[in-house]
């Protein structure tokens, strides 16, 4: 049935027939989740719901905003089961959600949980994070100099989307050439574009928002013709607006991602007000929801809809609660049995409302319960001393306070509640605060250590569910002595900031947060300044404010000097990016990561002598790293070692059998040795492992043409650009290909499309100058090859081409000069009809 159906024009009635509810129902719905004011706001939304869309009446979004405490999520809580009262579909997304695809899979899930399932959007996400950790992991593996380097995916990593749409530009804003950003974008998206077999997955590492939404919108538009109404909810929106608004802003008031639905409803909450410099000219479709504390009417209602109608109770409960709705019910639920206020006048507020609850296992659990800063079973029973059998009980009731509100499978207390409840535990029992604080990290770290055991570290950094753990682990570490565990911590986000600004933030974010619950303001200093250094240069910044105030120890120096070379090199700015892993090796000299990434830095400045001497001792101290001894069996290639690439590339395979790099890179390798078939069965198995391996199919291609099987090369070539269609290399190779056959318009139209994907890539200038002297233009071939040239002076094979051009020319002093130049650089390198045509008699 399509929305329109449940409208009856000018009453917003439902038309379908249905029982009308008893009056119990009626009085349930009025009392539910102990929520009695709001009645205006809820009346608003209630009665939004039946107006048409099409009705000027209608808004498409509200805004609930106001300060913590005053009930944004129990009004949110709220307008999402009036919601579901009308037959509509909704998702609910908090502070949960780190990123836009993390708050789409959120949706999906809810969704999902009404019946609902995103198939579509579910398989994109999943693919989104196979990109993702394949773009990560491929970096340093890939024995191609034209792929991405391990720089290059460190962009990704924070989040790079793409020259006009990146969010850490916005970070990196005045400290970064946007010219060289720019740059290091086309460099990544190219290497991207080779590693993956569609442009749809470089855009889900790049910019996965431009490909999950159209496909989240098409979804909706399928929910939309069953249901009246769907509704989406994002709480905490001052934590998720950063990386939600712009993209919500898009997704409603452009046609950026496509059509959204007409009977979709935005529900934003967050403590400030909306930007106006963004939302400012749609006040016409938007309901704007200041929310502050009740009034004393609002919180007498619900104390009388509770029970409590004794005035000198009553008057110290609106004491007590400043009006706050978390405050009021919470202390309505307690339900106080004697008439008149506590005897205490000293007595905080956390005592008042929790003397109020006679049982003292309760009260006990309900303080404890306070320390973690989320709940679930496990966490509980650690969290609260009390015997196995009432451990599930205890955990039900403390659910069903007020001031508990569910976070998915788990839950936590709301932070007006929250925070005296520390304070009060704190300064009652310093130790027993340390003693409680230690036994949950002893447990989150006894769990983080039962996911360790398979695996190596860079890989349990991957893992959200260990990142967790270790999160939570350290935030306790800290809470039970800030002096001991900031080391241990900051040591930490220097990890955290090689998973991306996302993944800092949070660490970030947890020492502010226990900073401020531990009362200690050197933990919440940290916090705050790294905050601040992500805003102002991501995680270059936060890596940099570490090295100088961070306390690290050499291990922790040397990691963040490695961290910054990888995000420099990501930019393309590989020789600051060798400067920091200089500086890594000397703190730590037993550092093979660190060798390893000075070795590519040196690889993409044209150093692979000195790269090969630095993944050596990488070798050294990490002897069966496969990556490392795949990419020092390319570089080896690549010097033109090729015995020594051939046993490094052995012991990479033998190592890591499923290393589809390492495969290639010594079937390139065994070619250049004139091992044919055994090059051709190295690709094959490369190909096999991975079929959408570009470098891989132009290796074959080369073999193929080695074996004059010029049709098998074509087609190999033809697959390559099927799949990197927009990358120069994979374009110059299969042009070289159609130019060897005489197909030289072919040939000429995949150089003209290389030249203008990269500018200044000096090998399509030469080949395409080739091509047109072929083709008996002289002229043209002579402008490409002098291009070639003055890109790359020392480019030999370009010297000998424009020798000859220049021959036909009849510029034989010219031609002479090219090719003395070219022998200086490269003696064993001779075209010996250049040198007669060069020796023969002038016409």
């Amino acid at each position: 049935m399509r929305p329109a159906d449940f409208r009856v024009e000018g009453t917003g009635d439902v038309r379908m027939a249905q029982a009308r509810p008893s009056m119990q129902e009626l009085i349930r719905q009025r009392r539910r989740a102990g929520f009695v004011g709001r009645s205006a706001e809820r009346a608003a939304f209630r009665a939004n719901l039946g107006v048409p869309p099409e009705d000027e009446r209608h808004r498409f979004l509200f805004h609930v905003h106001g300060n913590a405490g005053v009930g944004k999520t129990f009004l949110v809580r709220e307008l999402e089961q009036i919601a579901r009262e009308r037959g509509a579909l909704t998702a609910y997304v908090d502070e949960s959600a780190g990123s836009v695809p993390e708050a789409l899979a959120g949706i999906g899930r809810r969704f999902a949980a009404q019946g609902h399932r995103f198939r579509d959007l579910e398989r994109l996400l999943t693919a989104h994070r196979e990109r993702r950790y394949e773009a990560e992991t491929a970096a340093l593996g890939a024995p191609e100099p034209e792929g991405p380097s391990a720089g290059s995916m460190a962009v990704a990593r924070a989040g790079l989307t793409g020259a006009a749409m990146v969010p850490v530009v916005g970070a990196l804003a005045g400290a970064v050439d946007p010219a060289q950003l720019a740059q290091g974008v086309d460099r990544l998206r190219a290497g991207l574009s080779a590693r993956f077999r569609s442009q749809e997955d470089v855009q889900l590492v790049l910019s996965p928002e431009q490909v999950l939404t159209p496909v989240l919108l098409a979804e909706l538009a399928d929910a939309a013709s069953t249901v009246p109404w769907i509704v989406l909810f994002f709480d905490t929106y001052e934590r998720t607006g950063p990386y939600l608004d712009a993209w919500l802003h898009a997704l409603m008031t452009t046609d950026r991602y496509g059509a959204l639905p007409a009977t979709v409803v935005v529900v934003t909450a967050g403590q400030r007000p909306f930007d106006t410099a963004r939302w400012g000219g749609f006040a016409d479709f938007v309901t704007d929801v200041p929310l502050g504390p009740f009034t004393e009417a609002e919180a007498r209602g619900l104390l009388a809809d509770r029970g409590l109608r004794d005035e000198p109770v009553v008057a110290e409960v609106l004491r007590l609660s400043g009006g706050l709705p978390v405050l009021v019910s919470t202390l309505a639920e307690t339900r106080p049995d004697g008439p008149g206020p506590p005897a205490d006048p000293s007595a905080t507020a956390v005592d008042r409302f929790l003397k109020w609850e006679q049982d003292p296992v309760r009260r006990a659990a309900a303080l404890a319960c306070a320390l973690p800063r989320q709940l679930d079973e496990d966490v509980f029973r650690t969290a609260v001393d009390c015997v196995e059998e009432e451990a599930d009980g205890l955990f039900a009731w403390l659910r069903g306070m007020p001031f508990v509100s569910e976070r998915g499978e788990r839950v936590q207390y709301h932070d007006v509640v929250r925070a005296p409840m520390l304070r009060l535990q704190r300064s009652r029992s310093p130790r027993g605060w340390r003693e409680r604080h230690t036994r949950l990290a002893e447990a989150f770290g006894r769990w983080r250590a039962e996911m360790e055991e398979d695996g190596r570290p860079d890989e349990w950094w991957r893992d959200e569910a260990w990142r967790e753990l270790r999160l939570a682990e350290s935030y306790h570490l800290l809470c039970a002595g800030p002096r001991t565990a900031v080391p241990t911590v900051t040591r930490d986000v220097v990890d955290a900031c090689g998973e991306g600004e996302v993944v800092a933030r949070r660490w970030a974010r947890t020492l502010l947060q226990a900073g401020e619950d531990v009362d200690a303001e050197g933990v919440a200093a940290w916090g705050s300044e790294l905050t601040q250094a992500l805003d102002r240069g991501g995680v270059l910044e936060a890596l940099a404010v570490l090295l100088a105030k961070g306390g690290l120890d050499a291990r922790g120096r040397a990691e963040a000097y490695r961290r910054r070379g990888t995000e420099l090199g990501g930019r393309g700015e590989h020789a600051a990016a060798q400067v920091q892993f200089d500086r890594a090796i000397e703190v730590d000299p037993e550092s093979a990561g660190s060798y390893e990434g000075r070795a590519i830095a040196r690889g993409h400045q044209g150093d692979y002598g000195a790269a090969v001497a630095d993944l050596a001792e990488a070798a050294r101290l990490d002897p069966d790293n496969a990556r490392i001894l795949t990419v020092r069996g390319d570089y080896l290639r690549v010097t033109g070692d090729f015995a020594s690439s051939a046993r490094e590339l052995d012991r990479a395979i033998e190592l890591d059998p499923t290393r589809a790099t390492a495969w290639a890179a010594r079937g390139a390798t065994r070619h250049r040795l004139d091992d044919l078939e055994g090059a051709e069965s190295d690709l094959n198995r490369a190909l096999e492992l991975d079929p959408a391996y570009v470098w891989a199919f132009a290796r074959r291609a080369r073999v193929w043409r080695s074996r004059g099987e010029q049709e098998r090369r074509l087609a190999d070539l033809d697959r390559a650009v099927a799949l990197a269609p927009d990358v120069p290399w994979v374009l110059c190779e299969r042009g070289d290909a159609l130019s060897g056959v005489g197909r030289h318009e072919a040939a000429l139209a995949d150089y003209d499309r290389a030249v203008v994907l990269d500018s200044r890539y000096a090998s399509v200038y030469a080949s395409r100058g080739v091509c047109h002297s072929r083709m008996g233009r002289p002229t043209e071939a002579l402008a490409d090859l002098d291009r070639a040239l003055e890109l790359s002076p020392e480019y030999v094979w370009a010297l000998w081409q424009r020798a000859m051009v220049h021959l036909e020319l009849g510029s034989r002093a010219d031609a002479s000069a090219d090719v003395e130049r070219a022998q200086r650089l490269d003696p064993g390198l001779e075209i010996p009809w250049v040198r007669e045509a060069l020796r023969a008699p002038a016409d």
